[in-house]
Order: structure tokens, then C-alpha cells, then sequence
């Protein structure tokens, strides 16, 4: 019997003519074909979700007390005692010689801080079409609202010196971190060139064009003098005649109304922990030092600042003390903000010494005297001596005045206007020059 898988003559015969066909087809006829293709019909669209790729953290703008201005722009600071009005008076011996305190003024006036936006009205129209955002002028004002709030967190945070890397004139000098170091409108100097005062108009990279006082000095500190935002914690909490990268810097970033700041004084920071620009890693009595500090002039620490690569040294180094215990987690709230999660074990460290501590991305670097940035500073703080002094709550304008622009465009603003004020200045303490 056949295989009924066998194929019939006829089959066969049919077969092999199609094969025939097939083997008489001019060469390339399949290559010359065409093919709709994705490329050809398909045309990308993006949701109208937005994705921030940026870090937000405010951290330190969220542990500060928050005040009303109130009808002055200044307080006073008690720094003295006056001599001999305390003292034993034996039974029939005269008075303690009257004697006066000695009474210190500080003031600062309110900074305003301004970030603006603005969207053209056909970008408007047309993100309501396919493949838009939705609503520009919307997705843009969240977005400044945070780039707000963290710009006044940066503020609140620029360190008060850096090295010149390049000197020169305006539009040439360059200082390290310079974005992170002074904002437009800042009145600057360095230690080369006494109190030659500059007042700077732009900042691009590094390189910083301002008005008078001449040229920057390559291997200079140049510092604050006057700040046209908020004052910054590392402002605070600086000394005058301070090694810093290996050079003298006579006259030190200024504070308030404050020209001098002299170590030890009522107007200096308690203890500022340096080490010349050479970099050292952050111990355990390095920071007992600094809380030691603060306590010694009558001030109890209750934040520690510090950058995460601190942070994580800081871990490290109370590994050693990590016990197997119960296990046990916890945070510590400061103003808005908590504390990284902990254990009473001590090894993630939510709190050292009782003294909850604080990371905030914002924190500075110090450098070296070649040019290179180091680790984070950390501070040491007692936020009962500070406050954030709010003229102005942050507010909200629009303006849709197409003649005013004198274009079809849709702007908007948010503004600030207060003041950092350290009511005292010797409560705070810092460390410096630390390996990250």
C-alpha cells in the first residue's frame, strides 16, 4: 500500500513547474520590494507626567523656626558682665562699685529672593494637543516652586570663602565653587587685595564678573562681604585670621553689621575646627570637640549638620559600638524635617550624643590650597539661637499683559523676603577641612 503521505503524480508534476517559476525570477526581485516600516508611520509622544531629575531636599530651610519679622531690623547681644558688681561685702564693708553691662547692636535688613518663569501663549495653547504637556504654564509654576524653596535652602548654605583658581580681571578671575559660593549681587573681596571690595553682576562656571576693586589674585581667599540674599550658616559661623587653605585670611567673610570677627569674642563663632586645607577624616572627638564647644559658651547643641558623605563616615565609625540587642527602629523630628532612620544600636545613626543629626545634600565643601574641593563641613548648631525672619511669606504673581511684554508671553513669579538672623553667634561650631 502507498503512503498516504506520498504525494499523487499529478501533485508532483504541479510542484516542480511552481519550482521552475520560482528558479526564473530576475535576481533581486525580493530585495526590490518595500516594506512600510515603524519609522515610516510612527511618530514618538510623550505623557504629560514630568519627572524631576533633580534633588529637592530642603532640609535645612525645613528644621529653622520660621518668625515674623517684627517693627525692628536689629537686637541687641549682651557681652558683658561689668567688672567687680558681684562680689563678697564683708560685714560692714561698702557696696560692689556700680558697673555697667556691655551691650553689642546687631542688625540686617530683610533680603528678598525672586524666581521667575514664563511660558509663550502659543507653547500654551499647543500643550493642550497631543504629545503636550497638558498645561505649561502649570507644570513650569510647580517647578519654580520648588526651585524656590531650594534656592533658599542654597542660600542658607553657601560657604562664606573660596580659593581663587584663576586670577584676573572681571569676566577672567574664577573662583572654585563659585556658584557655591557667592549669588549676584554679593559684594566680595579677597585676602590679597585688604578690603578692595567687589560687587559681582554675573557668574558663569567658575568665572565671575563683578565692578571695582580690581583684579583677583591666583592662590587668594576671596570672601563675603555683604550678602545680597540670606545670610549663610557658614557666614555665621567663621572667624577672622583664620588659616584657610594655607593663607592667612586677615580680614574673614563679615556677618550683619559685624566688620570684625575676632576668635573667642562675642561676634565669633564658637569654635571653628580646621586644619589649613589639608584634608582629615572626621573622628569621634573631633565632633565631641565641636558639641564641647558650643556647651562651654553656655549654649546646648540640639542639630548636628553634615552631607552624606559624613554621614556615612560617621557610621563607620560607630560600628564598633553597634551591640546585639533588640532590634529597633526610630527617627527624630526637627522643626519639619526627621532624622535618617536609626537604631538604638547606634550603628545608623539617627542621633549621636542625644544630638539629632541632620543630612542635607546643600552642605559645602571646603578645599585645598591646589585647587581641589574636599569632603562636606559639619556643623554643630543650637537652633534656639536661630530663626527665619520672614518679612514676606512666599508669595505668588502672574502677569498677562501682552502689551506691557510688549510680547504674546505668560509670566510668573515667586518672592521672598526675610533674613537668617543668629541671635547669638557663639552658639554654633563647625569642622572643616575633611576628607569626603
Amino acid at each position: 500500500m502507498a503512503n498516504q503521505n506520498d504525494l499523487s503524480i499529478a501533485e508532483y508534476i504541479g510542484a516542480a513547474e511552481r519550482n521552475l517559476r520560482s528558479s526564473l525570477m530576475p535576481p533581486g526581485y525580493f530585495a526590490k520590494q518595500t516594506y512600510l516600516q515603524v519609522s515610516d508611520v510612527f511618530t514618538a509622544t510623550y505623557g504629560r507626567k514630568v519627572w524631576d531629575a533633580l534633588n529637592n531636599q530642603t532640609r535645612f530651610w525645613n528644621i529653622l523656626r520660621k518668625v515674623q519679622w517684627g517693627p525692628t531690623t536689629g537686637w541687641r547681644v549682651r557681652s558683658d558682665r561689668g567688672s567687680n558688681r558681684s562680689r563678697p561685702v564683708t560685714e560692714t564693708g561698702a557696696l560692689p562699685t556700680v558697673d555697667v553691662s556691655a551691650y553689642q547692636a546687631v542688625d540686617s535688613a530683610p533680603r528678598i529672593m525672586a524666581t521667575d518663569f514664563g511660558v509663550s501663549l502659543k507653547s500654551q495653547i499647543m500643550s493642550g494637543l497631543e504629545g503636550g504637556m497638558g498645561d505649561n504654564l502649570a507644570v513650569e509654576q510647580e517647578a519654580a516652586a520648588r526651585d524656590h524653596i531650594k534656592e533658599l535652602n542654597s542660600e542658607l548654605l553657601l560657604r562664606s570663602n573660596g580659593i581663587v583658581t584663576v586670577g584676573g580681571a572681571s569676566a577672567t578671575g574664577a573662583v572654585l565653587g563659585a556658584g557655591n559660593t557667592f549669588r549676584i549681587g554679593d559684594t566680595i573681596s579677597d585676602s590679597s587685595l585688604s578690603d578692595a571690595s567687589k560687587v559681582i553682576s554675573g557668574i558663569t562656571g567658575n568665572v565671575i564678573t563683578y565692578t571695582g576693586g580690581g583684579n583677583l589674585t591666583d592662590g587668594a581667599i576671596a570672601y563675603a562681604k555683604a550678602r545680597a540674599g540670606l545670610t549663610s550658616i557658614d557666614d555665621v559661623v567663621e572667624q577672622d585670621a583664620r588659616v584657610v587653605a594655607g593663607v592667612t585670611v586677615t580680614n574673614g567673610a563679615d556677618v550683619y553689621n559685624q566688620t570684625t570677627r575676632t576668635a573667642g569674642a562675642w561676634n565669633a563663632a564658637a569654635t571653628v575646627l580646621s586644619n589649613s586645607g589639608t584634608g582629615r577624616n572626621l573622628t569621634l572627638s573631633l565632633l565631641d570637640q565641636a558639641i564641647r564647644e558650643v556647651r562651654i559658651n553656655g549654649a546646648d547643641p540640639d542639630v548636628i549638620l553634615m552631607g552624606y558623605d559624613q554621614f556615612d563616615r560617621l557610621s563607620s565609625l560607630l560600628q564598633a559600638q553597634q551591640r546585639y540587642m533588640d532590634w529597633g527602629e526610630f527617627v527624630v523630628k526637627v522643626g519639619d524635617e526627621s532624622t535618617l532612620p536609626g537604631s538604638h544600636a547606634g550603628f545608623q545613626v539617627s542621633t549621636y550624643r542625644g544630638i539629632p543629626v541632620i543630612v542635607d545634600p546643600d552642605i559645602q565643601t571646603s578645599y585645598t590650597s591646589a585647587d581641589a574641593e574636599l569632603g562636606s563641613n559639619v556643623y554643630v548648631l543650637d537652633t534656639r539661637y536661630l530663626e527665619l525672619a520672614v518679612a514676606a511669606p512666599t508669595q505668588y504673581i502672574d502677569n498677562r499683559d501682552f502689551f506691557q511684554a510688549n510680547a504674546f508671553v505668560l509670566r510668573g513669579l515667586f518672592y521672598t523676603i526675610g533674613e537668617l538672623r543668629a541671635l547669638r553667634i557663639d552658639t554654633h561650631s563647625k569642622i572643616t577641612d575633611l576628607n569626603a
